[in-house]
């Protein structure tokens, strides 16, 4: 399998080139599910300063020093409206949730 096609192959080929002139190194890992960020971190461990993840909208409480001295957390969360459901006008998501129909997406305001 070429380097591209798969995530963790390129991942390490290019910590590897960032080490050689850089001293802290910070992962964003936009993965879906838990077992590749962990994974992915183990892998890194050691070798980068921190591995957090961003793809779900709520913050995981398991932040934590992996045994290599690399920082880790499953999902740093969103940032956003405080005031939004995931980011979206709070009104659409009730009125998608309560009809049942398709609705627009539309992003929250901040003072909303």
């Amino acid at each position: 399998m070429a380097p591209l096609e798969n995530p963790f192959a390129m991942a390490q080929s290019e910590v590897l080139k960032l080490r050689a002139h850089t001293k802290v190194i910070l992962v964003d890992i936009h993965a879906e599910a838990t077992s590749e960020k962990i994974a992915f971190a183990r892998m890194v461990d050691g070798q980068v300063s921190a591995v957090v993840g961003t793809h779900t909208h709520v913050p995981t409480a398991d932040t934590r020093i992996l045994t290599q001295g690399t920082a880790y957390q499953t999902d740093a969360g969103m940032t956003g409206p405080y005031q939004s459901v995931i980011g979206v006008d709070k009104q659409i998501i009730l009125e998608r949730f309560l009809t049942q129909m398709p609705v627009r997406m539309e992003a929250a305001r901040w003072g909303a």
